[in-house]
């Protein structure tokens, strides 16, 4: 296998993040304490929430967001189809139904408010809302259905840690964070995110009710932690619910609080490298870009081109990986999944998710990118596509 010489993602770690360990390490408090603390206050204040709370990873920021707005047994959920697979599963832990909403379309492919507005039943409580690749949903068009039908709104902003919703003035939520608009948002922290800590994730809300039932379910129901005994807060506890192991660690808290302050930069390179992309794929036959038409509203997580074939998908990543550029693909429909066809075997056909999700190819991109590692991955796409046809893939 050729090693990449051009990878998916990369860490943007330095002697800041080791040293920050270190400091943990040294301090004999490892478990939630002091520095989750700083981290959720920081993270509050970057997003511009009233309140955050950190958790394990982001699928229990989804599972716990669910659960703290009352969703449970016999309630519908509208959520994507195309996204990874935990913007989904969160729905079923709590019990409820998720019901696949389609994409708006090859040059968009968040949730479609259209496709959501027909699929509304007396029995929809909720919709999880993701922001892919980085890009704000129309949450404009999305709170309007919240506030028609009286539906619970998740941002799942796991791609989309800095992003803000659009640059309209006429907007209420003009310049406002991904996150932050719905009653609920949940982040990622996971390896090949924005902003790194290998797992661990942020519940944010303005809501203190949800708020206070997402910080006793993280921490199996208790009224006080460990930290709040060892800091002379409390002397005991009591058990008012049954709740989960979902908290975070102080080596996660430490790591983010580094991260946090190099997002804005990272995600200023992340963006001049899209730019750049952009430029030198624009026009090129065979490929569609998504989101063109957008750039200073996103985090630019991943950068995904649709090919115009589908059938070459498989023989150009190949051909890109054995010349060192790494590339995936985001993401497999989540209502194709065996189990998924066995739960919800209702659901009717997605086109827009499916003729997508067919066509994806993700490029490399991280903070560490330049434009010159851009446009030698530019130079090998445009020999590879251009030399590449249908009828020289074998399809055997």
């Amino acid at each position: 296998m050729t090693t990449p010489q051009f990878r998916i993602s990369e860490l943007d770690y330095d002697q800041q993040e080791l040293d920050a360990v270190v400091e943990v390490i040294k301090s004999q408090w490892l478990s939630q304490g002091p520095k989750i603390e700083q981290f959720e206050n920081r993270f509050a204040e970057f997003v511009g929430s009233k309140r955050a709370l950190a958790v394990s990873n982001g699928t229990a920021a989804l599972h716990l967001a669910l659960l703290a707005s009352g969703i449970g047994p016999g309630d519908e959920v509208l959520v994507p189809s195309f996204t990874f697979v935990a913007s989904v599963n969160a729905v079923l832990y709590v019990g409820a139904k998720p019901v696949f909403v389609d994409i708006v379309g090859p040059h968009d492919l968040n949730i479609d408010p259209v496709d959501m507005a027909a699929k509304i039943t007396p029995r929809t409580k909720a919709a999880v809302v993701v922001h892919m690749a980085g890009f704000p949903a129309d949450m404009d068009a999305i709170l309007q259905l919240a506030s028609e039908h009286n539906l619970v709104i998740v941002e799942d902003a796991c791609h989309a840690v800095g992003a803000r919703y659009n640059d309209n003035p006429a907007s209420p939520l003009s310049q406002k964070m991904a996150g932050t608009a719905g009653t609920v948002g949940c982040f990622s922290f996971f390896a090949n995110k924005n902003l790194v800590t290998g797992e661990g994730g942020m519940v944010v809300t303005d809501d203190p009710e949800i708020a206070e039932r997402v910080r006793l379910a993280r921490s199996h129901g208790m009224t006080k932690s460990s930290w709040d005994k060892a800091a002379g807060r409390a002397t005991d506890y009591d058990l008012i619910d049954v709740g989960f192991n979902y908290r975070a660690t102080e080596l996660t808290a430490a790591l983010g609080l580094i991260q946090l302050e190099k997002l804005p930069a990272g995600n200023r390179r992340r963006r001049q490298c899209v730019a750049r992309y952009r430029e030198r794929l624009a026009g090129l036959p065979g490929i569609t870009i998504p989101f063109a038409d957008r750039l200073d509203d996103s985090s630019h997580h991943v950068f995904p081109i649709l090919l115009e074939d589908s059938e070459i998908r498989a023989e150009f990543r190949s051909r890109l990986g054995q010349r060192g550029v790494q590339t995936t693909f985001h993401y497999p429909p989540v209502h194709l999944f065996t189990h998924y066809q066995k739960a919800c075997p209702e659901t009717p056909p997605l086109p827009q998710t499916c003729d997508a999700a067919n066509r994806e190819v993700t490029l490399p991109l991280h903070a560490r990118m330049t434009v010159e590692m851009v446009d030698a991955i530019c130079d090998v796409i445009c020999e590879e596509l251009g030399a590449l046809t249908p009828s020289q893939v074998n399809h055997s």
